[in-house]
């Protein structure tokens, strides 16, 4: 069995902003602080990721990360809509992925599964690909099909995208 966590692995969240006040607004790179993965000898994998370990890195510009850009009060105000009006982290402790099926793809792996996200699950597939000594998957969410209300202020003008994109990074086993 292999075990990853936030000690051997990364697991970051990205969001867009759009609406009419969006060249106000920052795109944000996410970091999930407590999160574990495992995969048993026959493939499977299962996944738990705390809600409230959701911290802000950095805004992302152009794709590229902006440091320096928002305060430390904003940052804290992010984060505390994020777990409590996004998330509901105090209702929702865990969110939970369990595989139904892996299949080996060249270096990588083709993986279907349930996402259990805000008590809602719904069927996510990805696409696992080798990059040097990692494994990485990139899963793009759309969070209205999880029942969740994409954050919106200033009466809409202001607003972030429904879709998430979630990478998650490991490291390769051994053989």
């Amino acid at each position: 069995m292999a075990r990853y966590d936030q000690q051997s692995g990364e697991c970051l969240v990205f969001t867009f902003k759009e609406g009419l006040l969006s060249a106000v607004a920052h795109d944000l790179k996410l970091r999930v602080g407590r999160w574990e993965l495992r995969r048993d000898g026959d493939g499977a994998i299962e996944g738990s990721f705390d809600p409230d370990s959701l911290t802000v890195v950095c805004a992302m510009r152009d794709g590229n990360p902006s440091t320096g850009t928002i305060s430390a009060r904003d940052t804290a105000k992010i984060e505390a809509n994020i777990k409590s009006d996004v998330l509901a982290a105090t209702r929702h402790r865990e969110i939970r992925f369990r595989s139904t099926r892996v299949t080996a793809e060249g270096e990588g792996y083709a993986v279907e599964g349930e996402l259990t996200l805000v008590g809602r699950s719904r069927p996510v597939s990805a696409r696992v690909t080798r990059a040097g000594a990692q494994l990485v998957t990139e899963v793009r969410l759309n969070q209205p099909d999880f029942g969740i209300k994409p954050f919106s202020a200033m009466f809409g003008t202001l607003k972030i995208q429904p879709h998430v994109i979630v990478r998650l990074t490991v490291p390769v086993e051994s053989a």
